[in-house]
């Protein structure tokens, strides 16, 4: 098993404006390589989160590390920190009256001094490997919204960062330029070893790029877990609510035993369904069936509505579970 080094520790955060706090006792450890999706519903303190790693908003109490050294204390040079943590934002963040590849030349010339010709062939180099090379004297009015985005993250990785914070980067875009941008960051991953935070309140984000995912809900972090494990088991109600896309469908069976089950791998292409209800001759109904790629594996999940009969409903589940399907009973959906 290879274990992978701590980049960043977040440890017991706390953050509050004066009215009550936005984020409460949230630790969360976010290993060299990964990529984490924070996620979580509007209003949960994702952003606020997200801000606090690298100083643009300011902790009550807690501590945040980086490569092991402390960078939440009176001693912190905060520019020095934003070299190692980047930030790409929803909006975007360019400078209107730039050309493209000014606006990514502006921190390696006046934050890193660097040479121009040397900085603006790095530049060009980026700006190819973000597939916008041809645009690079264009102004940012020229640019459709996944094209500024590209630049916006040329502009982060000029200065060759340890970690990228995504706030919510998708967000604003159509879903096809959204999995051009979140393909684009998993090979940003993937080629170039860059940690990777994202945040966001979409299911499809989670499972189109991230290894781990982290859930806030009112201001703390309430589970965090490999992708798969939370999409097989949740255990809270808030990674339910996220998860169980068919909760608007179960609502309408009242006083039904329910149960989701997940799978994955071969097991996915078994009739288990038809097997049980051929062993124990007795139907049962399926109210929502699903298949994803959840970091590059096949995981299917199921809602049942077993026969009101307790005996058979009891063998069905036996029977999932000898199976080796993940078997949870729905006391509660939406």
């Amino acid at each position: 098993m290879v274990h992978k080094e701590k980049l960043l520790e977040i440890l017991h955060l706390h953050k509050d404006y004066g009215n009550g706090p936005v984020l409460k006792d949230v630790s969360l450890d976010i290993q060299k390589g990964e990529v984490v999706v924070l996620i979580g519903p509007s209003g949960c303190g994702k952003s606020t989160f997200l801000r606090c790693m690298n100083g643009l908003e300011q902790i009550q109490s807690g501590e945040i590390r980086l490569d092991g050294n402390v960078i939440t204390d009176s001693k912190t040079k905060w520019s020095d920190v934003r070299q190692k943590i980047g930030m790409v934002f929803q909006s975007y963040e360019l400078f209107p009256h730039m050309t493209v590849i000014d606006n990514i030349l502006l921190g390696p010339l006046k934050v890193q001094k660097k040479d121009k010709k040397e900085a603006e062939k790095e530049a060009e180099g980026l700006l190819k490997r973000v597939g916008l090379l041809e645009k690079k004297n264009a102004f940012p009015r020229e640019l459709s919204g996944g094209q500024k985005q590209r630049v916006a993250i040329a502009r982060v990785l000029a200065g060759n960062p340890e970690i990228l914070l995504c706030d919510e980067a998708t967000s604003a875009l159509d879903p096809q330029t959204t999995k051009s941008i979140l393909a684009l960051l998993k090979e940003i991953n993937q080629k170039y070893g860059i940690t990777i935070v994202v945040i966001t309140h979409e299911m499809s984000v989670v499972q189109e790029i991230c290894n781990y995912v982290a859930v806030l809900d009112q201001g703390r972090m309430v589970e965090s877990g490999k992708v798969e494990e939370l999409f097989r088991s949740p255990k809270t109600e808030a990674a339910r609510k996220l998860i169980l896309h068919a909760g608007s469908q179960i609502k309408r069976v009242n006083g039904k035993r329910l149960i989701r089950i997940t799978y994955s791998g071969q097991s996915a292409f078994e009739p288990v369904i038809g097997n049980a209800v051929l062993l124990y001759k007795t139907p049962l109904n399926i109210l929502y069936a699903d298949t994803k790629n959840l970091n590059g594996k096949a995981e299917g999940e199921m809602i049942l509505q077993l026969p009101e009969d307790a005996s058979a409903a009891d063998k069905m589940v036996q029977y999932f579970r000898e199976e080796k399907l993940c078997v949870e009973e729905l006391e509660y959906v939406g």
